[in-house]
């Protein structure tokens, strides 16, 4: 809790205090901080984890420090690393938009792994991310650490080639049904040049639009976890989710406010909206979870609970907080406060 002119001096101090910066924040604990929470939500250890890896843009409009235009976006911005587990946030680092969507990505996970293994040290972790992380030293990192992962992998004409029977059986199919089909196979597979060993591909031939769609994955997971089909269509495509978690941050409680001219400045700005989505993620699986807003994102509960007028009056002994009567969420804001006043406890 801070008012703004504290703020703004944690956004504009040194990495150690000065005479004229007497505060500061400390990054290590910051970032240990949101696994920590994650860790803590836990009763007990779970058998296996997710961790979901995505970049994102986030889109800047001045000339802050690290601005570079991105291709792909087709504009200025930054590019946030994020890391979740389910609706838990795990990391939101800022990265400068020139470089390879998974920079970083193998320190991040390393230091996340190694804290959850601190508390957890059996718990069975699985990477699951987009093409853009299926990356040599990421996936080599996995392997030498024990670590599954499940990655996205960049088509090709070697790729391509290894399902041409596949496709045709599933264009043949299409034509007579009018409907989109698909096939599935695995194989072994290694690039030219860039992969230090053969790996498990997953290969989707699909026919859809009257045109061929082949999709591939690259994964350290065996048949024992499931076939080529389950592993695409039921542990992948949830990757899926992921995205609208970033979007909870970055739209419901504006994580692409980084106007300060530092990239440490909004580094800090990321980590205070992240801690809002942190909190309103405790307060929905605490306070809402016998409720209707159980799974409600985060803007509809700063709007129905949050943002909303009340008289508050404080004296020696109470604090009493009067809401309008016709308040729709009465029945909901009197039974988070009760389940929070009893967690609490």
């Amino acid at each position: 809790m801070a008012g703004k002119s504290t703020l703004n001096r944690l956004e504009l101090s040194r990495p150690l205090p000065t005479l004229y910066h007497k505060i500061s924040h400390d990054r290590a604990a910051i970032e240990g901080l949101f696994v920590t929470l994650f860790l803590e939500a836990h009763a007990t250890a779970p058998e296996e984890i997710i961790l979901d890896l995505d970049a994102t843009d986030d889109p800047l409009h001045g000339h802050q420090e690290g601005r570079f235009f991105h291709g792909f976006y087709d504009g200025y911005c930054y590019l946030p690393l994020y890391v979740f587990c389910g609706r838990h946030l795990l990391a939101s680092k800022l990265r400068p938009a020139n470089i390879d969507g998974s920079a970083g990505a193998t320190e991040e996970v390393e230091r996340i792994v190694g804290q959850i293994r601190g508390r957890w040290p059996h718990v069975r972790i699985v990477l699951r991310a987009d093409s853009g992380f299926a990356r040599e030293h990421l996936m080599a990192w996995c392997e030498a650490h024990g670590v599954e992962y499940l990655f996205g992998l960049a088509r090709n004409r070697r790729l391509v080639g290894e399902i041409e029977s596949e496709l045709a059986e599933a264009g043949e199919e299409s034509g007579l049904t009018g409907k989109p089909a698909r096939r599935f196979k695995a194989f072994l597979w290694s690039t030219r040049n860039s992969w230090s060993r053969r790996r498990r591909v997953i290969a989707k031939a699909e026919w859809t639009h009257g045109e061929a769609n082949p999709r591939f994955l690259v994964t350290s997971l065996d048949t024992a976890d499931g076939d080529a089909r389950h592993l695409y269509e039921e542990v992948y495509y949830a990757r899926g989710e992921m995205e609208n978690r970033i979007k909870e941050c970055q739209a419901d409680l504006f994580a692409d406010r980084t106007s300060a001219a530092t990239m440490r400045a909004n580094q800090l700005r990321l980590w205070f909206a992240s801690m809002a989505y942190v909190l309103l993620t405790a307060l929905r699986r605490i306070a809402l979870a016998k409720t209707r807003f159980a799974n409600a994102t985060c803007g509809t509960i700063r709007l129905m609970l949050l943002k909303i007028g009340a008289l508050v009056r404080v004296s020696v002994r109470r604090i009493k907080i009067a809401m309008r009567s016709g308040h729709p969420c009465q029945a909901e804001f009197r039974m988070a406060h009760a389940l929070l006043t009893q967690a609490a406890r």
